[in-house]
């Protein structure tokens, strides 16, 4: 036990690492071919700190372990929501002003529905998984073309964080350093990170889907929850929100497609994973919804409501574990008690609350 918590302690140092210096190296290399920041912001950096999610998911598929490598993906968007959005709300209120923010929440949630539509029939294939990955391709081009768009204050809001270019030679190839020890990290991180996580689940006779859905998604989460609570912090809550939703739909296109599509039969879903975790994470991304009509924003009792969530869910999955007939009780007074009020509670504040109305620049309210 003791060697499987250390893989896994040492395995999550090494991915956050690795993930941390591939989205430095990455992001500044992309700054410096001209790619605007705020498409690094929404893509590169996404993609980055997606980075060990598929790391992780790849190396578990190859090793047999499918539900780690499913479970990874569902529980890390379950995570990326509830907790991270959540945690960043408590830290200050996230005002959503990003256009194409706005235009890719709708699109995490159709693709959540998507892949749990993929993975009725218990598997989800190589053709399911290359669709997934085009969508990719055709959401960084889409987001490319929207970004031109958008306003001046929000393309200086991802210029500040994100257009950092290396200014020599040197500075190039320092980059290109900081990308190889990332992937280095990301690969022998996600390998001890599942070797652990594999032992842990033997040991305690749990299940691997368990596993992959609390721990794992948990530890390849770490460097979202960094960027966005620090986005946060600093005021720039386009991009905590931005980290998170990006981070979403590439655990899904990419983590999801690219790993079915590497595997000979695709990769198997369990039924446990159809009937009870996706649908949790399609609800968990529905709780956005509230930013179309509260103002655009996610106030600090919502954020409350998504991390009260988080534990309840937690909780739920550690009971089914531990204690069946009790988890069984607990589902059923989330499911016909506590999930109807909270629709109930997030309706009334969509109806009681209105959009704020747009503030006018300086210069034309003093000359109104």
């Amino acid at each position: 036990m003791l060697v499987a918590a250390g893989l896994i302690l040492i395995g999550l140092v090494a991915l956050v690492i690795g993930g941390e210096l591939l989205v430095r190296g990455a992001s500044q290399l992309a700054s410096l071919i001209g790619v605007s920041p705020l498409v690094i912001g929404l893509t590169v950096v996404a993609f980055g700190t997606s980075a060990p999610e598929l790391a992780v998911s790849l190396k578990a598929g190859f090793a047999g372990n499918a539900d780690i490598a499913v479970g990874n993906v569902i529980g890390s968007n379950i995570f990326n929501v509830l907790l991270i959005l959540g945690l960043s709300a408590l830290v200050a209120p996230l005002a959503v002003n990003s256009q194409l923010i706005r235009l890719e929440l709708p699109l995490m949630i159709g693709v959540s529905v998507l892949v749990w539509v993929m993975g009725l029939n218990g598997n989800i294939g190589r053709i399911e998984g290359g669709l997934l990955f085009a969508g990719l391709a055709a959401y960084i081009v889409w987001s490319v073309v929207q970004s031109r768009r958008e306003s001046k204050a929000i393309k200086e809001e991802f210029a500040e964080e994100f257009a950092k270019a290396p200014s020599s030679t040197a500075g190039t190839i320092l980059q290109l350093v900081w990308i190889a020890l990332g992937l280095v990290g990301l690969a022998f991180g996600s390998k001890w990170l599942v070797d652990g996580a594999v032992m842990i689940a033997r040991q305690l006779g749990m299940s691997e889907l368990l596993i992959g859905l609390t721990i794992v998604a948990a530890g390849t989460s770490l460097p979202e929850v960094v960027a966005s609570v620090m986005a946060s912090l600093k005021g720039e809550r386009d991009i905590a929100v931005g980290n998170v939703v990006g981070s979403n739909l590439f655990n899904l296109m990419c983590v999801l497609g690219l790993t079915s599509v590497i595997m000979p039969d695709g990769v198997p879903v369990a039924s446990t994973a159809i009937w009870q975790d996706m649908p949790i994470m399609i609800g968990a991304s529905l709780l956005c919804l509230p930013i179309f009509f509260t103002a655009r924003r996610i106030d600090r009792w919502e954020g409350g409501i998504f991390l009260g969530w988080y534990v309840l869910y937690t909780t739920y999955l550690v009971l089914k574990a531990t204690n069946p007939t009790l988890a069984y009780g607990f589902g059923l007074v989330a499911v016909w008690g506590l999930i109807p009020l909270t629709v109930v509670v997030l309706l009334v504040s969509v109806v009681l609350t209105r959009p704020a109305e747009p503030e006018l620049p300086q210069n034309e309210g003093a000359s109104g």
